[in-house]
C-alpha cells in the first residue's frame, strides 16, 4: 500500500508540475469530502471575478500534502484533519499566519438499512470500507473509534481500504461492502446508502478541517482574496447547505 501511495503521488505531481500556471490561476488542494462545497464557492467567486480561473485537486488529505511537499503548485490547502496541516506547517510550506478552522464534520456508518445500528453490530458484518488510515483522515478517525470501542481485533480482517471517503461510498453503492465509515456530509449525498448510525463522539477526535494559504499562495493576490472569501457569510451558508458545521 505504501508503494501504491508513493507511485500515485509521484504521478500526480508530475502531471501538476507539467501544467502551466497562469496569472489569475488559483490552485486548490482540498479534501475530497469538500468537493461540492468548493465547486459551488469557486463558481460563485469566478462569476464575480471574471479573470480568475481555478485549478482544483481533490483527494485524500495525506496524498495532497505529499504532493505539495513534492513541488506541485498549490495556493490553498484544506485538510480533513489537523495532522496533515501540521505536516505542511512543519515542512514550512504552509503560511502559519493564515491557518484557521474552515469547518467541522462528523463520522457515520452508512449502508443498507437493517445492516447495523451500533458499533457492536459491526461484528456481524463481512466487509466494511474505510479510507486508508495512512492518508485518509476518515479512515484514521474510524480506526481510533474501533480501538476505543475495543473492536479493532475483531474487525481487522473485515476492512476494505479505499483511497478516500468517496471511494468508500462508491463501494457501498455498488453493494461491494456491507457498509462504510464516511463523513455525514458524504452520506447525505448518497443515492442508495443511508446513515445507519453516527459514531459516538467520545470514540474519536472531532472532525476538523483546517485551511491555509501555502507559502506560494501567500504571494498570489487572487488566492489571498479567495481565501478571505472562504471565511465569509456566503461560505458559511454553502457549508450549512451541505451539512457541515461552522462551529
Amino acid at each position: 500500500m505504501k508503494n501504491v501511495i508513493k507511485i500515485t503521488t509521484t504521478l500526480v505531481c508530475l502531471v501538476l508540475l507539467a501544467t502551466p500556471v497562469f496569472a489569475g490561476d488559483i490552485n486548490l488542494f482540498v479534501a475530497a469530502s469538500l468537493k461540492e462545497v468548493i465547486n459551488e464557492l469557486s463558481d460563485s467567486f469566478a462569476k464575480k471575478n471574471p479573470g480568475v480561473k481555478f485549478v482544483k485537486n481533490y483527494g485524500a488529505s495525506g496524498q495532497l500534502a505529499k504532493q505539495i511537499e513534492n513541488g506541485a503548485p498549490s495556493d490553498i490547502f484544506i485538510s480533513a484533519n489537523l495532522e496533515w496541516m501540521d505536516y505542511l506547517k512543519n515542512k514550512k510550506l504552509a503560511d502559519v499566519a493564515s491557518i484557521g478552522t474552515f469547518t467541522y464534520n462528523s463520522l457515520v456508518f452508512a449502508g443498507t438499512p437493517g445492516k447495523a445500528s451500533s458499533m457492536q453490530d459491526l461484528i456481524k458484518l463481512e466487509r466494511i470500507a474505510i479510507g486508508s488510515p495512512k492518508s485518509v483522515p476518515a479512515g484514521e478517525y474510524a480506526t481510533e473509534a474501533f480501538k476505543k470501542a475495543s473492536l479493532d481485533k475483531q474487525l481487522e480482517k473485515k476492512l476494505v481500504m479505499a483511497k478516500d471517503v468517496r471511494e468508500c461510498l462508491m463501494y457501498v453503492e455498488r453493494g461491494e461492502v456491507d457498509g462504510a465509515f464516511v463523513y455525514r456530509t458524504d452520506a447525505l449525498l448518497a443515492k442508495q446508502a443511508k446513515i445507519l448510525f453516527t459514531v459516538p463522539q467520545e470514540l474519536y477526535p472531532r472532525v476538523t478541517y483546517p485551511a491555509a494559504l501555502t507559502i506560494a499562495g501567500r504571494k498570489n493576490k487572487d488566492a489571498a482574496t479567495f481565501f478571505t472569501y472562504l471565511q465569509g457569510d456566503e461560505a458559511k451558508s454553502v457549508l450549512a447547505k451541505y451539512g457541515f458545521a461552522t462551529r
